[in-house]
């Protein structure tokens, strides 16, 4: 299937959430993508059972390469990074490090798990990278959608750095949930179920507590390199939070952080074209990666 078909069917769909659609749609384009190098496959980073991780080592690459931490979307209840193999194998085959972790899900496991795992991931790169090939001192995190709001909270609220500090070259946050309050209050307006099956299996049925859950009132981290990126047929709520979270850190927090549009996609599609020729996303990512 050509790109403009893909794109005639995506902008048909409009701005929808659909898992299985969009996994069907990419299917037989992601069957015959390119490969990168070898892969090191569920590394324990912590004691539940969903502290795994999978390293893909880079292709001709200068040692060390430069790392980056991809986390998967799911709405905060689903998903596994075995279904983004394909990212890990796009920035593998150009000289990338790429580490893909699972973490822990709502509603077994409600808010910061989701913060904690990428520090105990982020803990685990700097560590062990290394010994992979990679350069321990230019990790940068990137997540989508949940895996977005986790790194969110992860790098802009202090209580999640390591005691050391930070110390990472940069973070990618693509279509994340940063205000968990404005999707409460603003339900009807965005189109949000009642009751949320995603953010409530998160952040946990007491609302009066969301907006000390919610990033983009909590932030006290000092400036890092910082990209912000969200689909053009984005669900409004991911497009609204976007905006709100650049905006306050132009504004509040002295931030100088980038922010694009991926035009002709949606929340998913995004996604999966990354290693299929469409770089879009990938292209973006690829080089704040590289040069945060």
């Amino acid at each position: 299937m050509t790109q403009n078909l893909l794109e005639q069917q995506i902008r048909a769909a409009g701005p929808v959430i659909d898992p299985p659609a969009a996994k069907a749609l990419y299917a037989p384009l992601l069957r015959d993508t390119p490969h990168g190098g070898a892969v090191v496959s569920d590394i324990a980073y912590g004691p539940d059972e969903r502290h795994r991780l999978d390293v893909y080592l880079p292709l001709g690459a200068s040692r060390p390469a430069p790392v980056v931490v991809f986390l998967h979307g799911g709405g905060f209840i689903r998903g596994d990074k075995a279904d983004r193999d394909h990212v890990g194998h796009y920035f593998s085959r150009h000289g990338v490090l790429a580490v893909l972790p699972n973490y822990r899900l709502g509603p077994r496991h409600r808010w910061p798990a989701g913060a904690e795992d990428v520090a105990a991931v982020l803990a685990w790169t700097r560590s062990h990278v290394a010994a992979h090939g990679g350069d321990p001192e230019h990790i940068v995190l990137a997540g989508e959608s949940a895996g977005a709001a986790h790194v969110a909270a992860a790098t802009l609220l202090r209580r999640f750095h390591p005691a050391e500090g930070l110390r990472i070259a940069g973070a990618w946050l693509t279509s994340g949930v940063y205000n968990a309050e404005l999707e409460l209050l603003a339900r009807r307006q965005l189109g949000i179920a009642t009751p949320d099956p995603r953010n409530e299996a998160y952040f946990g049925p007491d609302f009066a507590n969301y907006r000390t859950m919610s990033t983009v009132a909590q932030i006290d981290a000092e400036p890092f390199p910082l990209a912000i990126s969200y689909a053009e047929l984005d669900p409004v709520q991911m497009q609204a939070q976007a905006g709100e979270l650049f905006a306050r850190l132009v504004t509040r927090h002295g931030f100088q952080p980038q922010i694009s549009v991926v035009p002709g996609h949606n929340h998913l599609s995004q996604v999966y074209s990354i290693n299929t020729g469409d770089e879009r996303l990938a292209g973006r990512m690829l080089a704040f990666v590289r040069n945060p």
